[in-house]
C-alpha cells in the first residue's frame, strides 16, 4: 500500500534502500553482558524492527580499542567474540526489513582510567573531561597507529557480522577531541590548522574504507557546533561537514550540536522535560542545506508531527527518534495503520538516560516492557482462560497500567477512584509547570481504558463493601501512600509536607527550610515551586549529594533554579526536632559525623520530605476474604507459573496490592507493577 506521509516514504543511501525515514539513533542501553550484545541487546532492537522503523544504530558507542574501557555498558567492538552476537542482532532485525548499523569509537577522556584493565585514557591534549574527572594522557604517535588500526579491524568485524554499516562517534570522544580548539593544544602536525585537526580522522577513514571497501555503509555522527566559546564555532563545524561530505569516505552525517562533558551541558545536546524539544532541528537542515549531503539527526524530536516536519520540508534525510521509541517501540506500525492517536508519549521524563549515567539499564518511565522484552510483552496477549471479573482500586500510575492490561487481556475492568480525577503522585508532580509534560503517563492510559471500554468511578472512596458488590475474581488494590514525616524528636505537628506545597493547599512562607531525606523529584519538586514563588529558601539533606535518587541530567534543571533563585543547599545534615519560638520555628539539626554537634535554623516554615506511608487500610480488610492472603509467590513471579498460591479455600477472589500501596517507590516501580501483575491474571 502506497502513502504520501513523508515518514513512509523510502530513502535510499547508496546501495541501501531503507523502508522509511524513521531510525533510532545510536545510544547504549547498557543492556551487554561482558561486552556483548546478548538476548537482551538483540531483543530490545529486534522489538523496534518490529514496529516499522527502516534503521536501528545499536551501540553507543561500541569501544574499538582496550585503552577506551566502557563507561556505561558498551560494547567491546575491540573483541572478535562480538561478531556471532552483532549477526544475531542483525538477522533479527533483517526479519522485518530493518536495517543495522553500528556506532563506534575510543572514548579518549569521556572514561576514568580505574576500570577494565587500568590503561591510561589518552585524547589530543592533556585536558581533563569534568564528567568522567580522569586527567588524559596526551597520545603518542604510536597510539595514534594502533587506534587507527584498531578502528579499521572493527569495522571489519561489524562488516563480518553482517551489519548494513558503521558510523563514527565524533563529538565529547577522541576524534573530535583532535577537532576542537578547547581539547587540542598541540603544536605538531596534529595540531594547529584545520587540516592538521582533521589529520587524525582522515587516517581512520582511509583505513576504515581499505578494509571493508565501498560496499558498507560508513557515516559519522559528528559535533558541527560546540556552541561554546572557544570551541567548534558553527562556521568551522559546518566547513568539517563540507570537507567530510566532499571526501568520498562517508555516506551519511549526522548531526549534533553542543557538547557533553557536564550536566548541564549535555542537557542543552539531550533536552529533558521542560526544556525545548528539536531545539536542533533548525541548525541540522542548515548544515544539510549547505553539504547537500545525506543528513540524520535526533534531539528530542519525541512526536510524529515533528519528525514529520522534519522530512517534509527538507531539514532531514532521517529523523531520529530515539527516547520515543524505548517509549513506544511500534510508532512506525501504529502510523502505518492509521493508530498515529495509540503513540505511548515520551514524555522527557529522561530516566531512561539517568539511570544509565547512574551505573544502570536504561529503562522508560512509564513502558516497563522496554529492555524487559524477554518476559514482558509490548504488546498485550488475549488470555486464554475464562474472562474474569477485576476490580482496581486507585487511578494512579500504577492502577491505570493494572486496568489496562487486564483490559487487554479481555478480562471486565472497574476502576474505583476516591479522587474526582486520575493521576495520584503524577499529577501532583505536574503542578510544577516545568514537568507538566508527565501528564502524558495518565493521559495515554486514560484514552487506552476508553477504548478498551473500561469503566472509571471517580469520587469513589472506596471500602471493603463498595468491592465486594462488584463481585470480583481479582481485586488490586492501588490506593497509593500518604506522605510521612521523617523521625523527628519533636515537632511533627509543626511541619509541612512536601504535597502540600506542590498541590497548592499550603503557600511558601517568607523564609523556609526544606529537609528531604528521601532523595526524588518529590522534595525537589517542592524545593524548585518555592524557590520560584520567591521565598527565601535553605535545602538540608543528609545526604553527601541531594536528591541521590534523582539522576544527573535532570538534577540540571533544578540546580539552574537554585542558582537563579539563591537556594542555599546544606548537605550531611540531619533535620531532629522542629520548636516553636514566637512567631518562627527553630529546626534544630545535627551530624552523623560528629556526634556532639548541633545547629538551629530560624525559619518561618520547615517543609519535609520523607516518601509515603502504604494507604493500606482497604487492602487489610480485604486479605482475610481474599483466596491468597494477598500473598503472591515470588519465584514464580520471576521465573513463571501460578503467582498467586491458594492460602484460604473459602477465599472469594485473587487480592494483591502494587505499587506505593506496598511501600514508597516512584512511577516505573509502579507500572511494572502494574503489568507484570497484570498479564498473569
Amino acid at each position: 500500500m502506497t502513502s504520501n506521509d513523508p515518514l513512509l516514504q523510502p530513502y535510499q543511501l547508496k546501495h541501501l534502500t531503507l523502508k522509511n525515514r524513521v531510525m533510532s539513533t545510536s545510544h547504549e542501553p547498557a543492556y551487554s553482558e561482558d561486552g556483548m550484545p546478548k538476548e537482551r541487546y538483540r531483543l530490545y532492537h529486534a522489538e523496534k524492527a518490529r514496529g516499522g522503523m527502516a534503521l536501528t544504530m545499536t551501540a553507543g558507542s561500541a569501544i574499538v580499542s582496550r585503552d577506551s574501557p566502557a563507561a556505561f555498558g558498551n560494547l567491546h567492538v575491540y573483541d572478535d567474540r562480538i561478531v556471532p552476537w552483532l549477526a544475531e542482532l542483525a538477522d533479527a532485525c533483517h526479519e522485518h526489513d530493518c536495517k543495522v548499523m553500528i556506532q563506534i569509537t575510543h572514548l579518549g577522556r569521556r572514561t576514568g582510567w580505574n576500570k577494565a584493565d587500568w590503561l591510561p585514557v589518552l585524547s589530543a591534549s592533556p585536558v581533563r573531561e569534568p564528567a568522567h574527572r580522569a586527567f588524559p594522557k596526551t597520545i603518542e604517535e604510536w597510539d595514534i597507529e594502533r587506534i587507527v588500526a584498531d578502528y579499521a579491524s572493527a569495522a571489519q568485524r561489524c562488516q563480518a557480522a553482517g551489519l548494513d554499516g558503521i558510523e563514527f562517534e565524533s563529538y565529547g570522544h577522541l576524534m573530535d577531541g583532535f577537532w576542537s580548539p578547547l581539547t587540542n593544544h598541540r603544536d605538531d602536525e596534529f595540531g594547529g590548522s584545520l587540516d592538521n585537526r582533521l589529520r587524525f580522522t582522515d587516517m581512520v577513514l582511509d583505513a576504515v574504507r581499505a578494509a571493508v571497501g565501498e560496499k558498507f555503509i560508513v557515516g559519522i555522527r559528528m559535533v558541527a557546533d560546540e556552541d561554546l566559546e572557544n570551541g567548534i564555532s558553527k562556521e568551522v563545524g559546518v566547513e568539517i561537514a563540507r570537507r567530510l561530505a566532499n571526501s568520498g569516505k562517508v555516506d551519511f552525517l549526522n548531526i549534533i550540536r553542543g557538547t557533553i562533558e557536564t550536566d548541564a551541558s549535555l542537557t542543552k545536546v539531550i533536552p529533558v522535560t521542560g526544556m525545548r524539544s528539536s531545539p536542533h532541528l533548525d541548525f541540522a537542515g542548515e548544515v544539510r542545506a549547505a553539504t547537500k549531503f545525506p543528513t540524520f539527526h535526533a534531539a528530542r524530536i519525541s512526536d510524529v508531527a515533528t519528525a514529520r516536519h522534519a522530512i517534509a520540508t527538507g531539514k532531514l534525510d532521517m529523523v531520529g527518534m530515539t527516547r520515543a521509541h524505548i517509549a513506544d517501540p511500534h510508532i512506525v506500525k501504529k502510523v502505518m495503520e492509521g493508530r498515529e492517536h495509540e503513540i505511548r508519549p515520551c514524555v522527557g521524563a529522561t530516566y531512561c538516560l539517568d539511570r544509565i549515567y547512574e551505573g544502570g539499564e536504561a529503562l522508560c518511565v512509564h513502558n516497563a516492557a522496554t529492555g524487559r522484552e524477554a518476559t514482558i510483552p509490548h504488546v498485550i496477549a488475549k488470555s486464554e482462560g475464562p474472562m474474569k471479573k477485576v476490580v482496581v482500586v486507585g487511578a494512579g500510575a500504577g492502577g491505570l497500567e493494572a486496568a489496562r492490561v487486564a483490559a487487554e487481556r479481555g478480562h471486565q475492568v472497574t476502576v474505583l477512584e476516591a479522587s474526582s480525577q486520575a493521576g495520584g503522585q503524577v499529577r501532583l508532580a505536574t503542578q510544577n509547570p516545568r514537568r507538566k509534560e508527565l501528564i502524558g503517563i495518565i493521559d495515554w492510559r486514560l484514552a487506552e481504558l476508553d477504548r478498551l471500554g473500561v469503566e472509571i468511578r471517580y469520587d469513589t472512596w472506596a471500602e471493603k463493601d463498595d468491592v465486594l458488590a462488584l463481585a470480583p475474581d481479582v481485586v488490586i488494590v492501588a490506593t497509593g501512600g500518604m506522605p510521612q514525616n521523617p523521625s523527628l524528636n519533636a515537632g511533627d505537628n509543626l511541619v509541612t509536607s512536601s504535597w502540600d506545597i506542590m498541590a497548592g493547599s499550603v503557600k511558601p512562607a517568607e523564609n523556609v527550610l526544606l529537609y528531604d531525606d528521601n532523595g526524588g523529584h518529590q522534595g525537589m519538586g517542592a524545593a524548585e515551586l518555592i524557590a520560584n514563588s520567591g521565598s527565601k529558601l535553605e535545602l538540608v539533606s543528609p545526604e553527601r549529594f541531594f536528591a541521590p535518587e534523582m539522576g544527573g541530567m535532570n538534577h540540571v534543571p533544578y540546580m539552574r533554579a537554585f542558582h537563579e533563585r539563591g537556594v542555599a543547599v546544606t548537605i550531611n545534615t540531619r533535620l531532629r526536632s522542629v520548636r516553636r519560638e514566637g512567631n518562627q520555628l527553630v529546626a534544630e539539626l545535627a551530624s552523623d559525623f560528629a556526634g556532639g554537634w548541633r545547629g538551629e535554623r530560624r525559619v518561618d516554615q520547615v517543609v519535609v520530605e520523607h516518601g509515603t506511608a502504604p494507604l493500606d487500610d482497604l487492602y487489610l480488610s480485604l486479605k482475610p476474604l481474599s483466596k491468597n492472603g494477598g500473598a503472591v509467590d515470588y519465584e514464580r513471579l520471576v521465573k513463571g507459573g501460578d503467582i498467586f498460591p491458594s492460602r484460604n479455600a473459602d477465599g472469594g477472589f485473587v487480592l494483591f496490592r502494587i505499587g506505593d500501596a506496598v511501600a514508597s517507590r516512584n512511577i516505573h516501580a509502579a507500572i511494572y507493577d502494574g503489568i507484570r501483575f497484570g498479564i498473569r491474571i
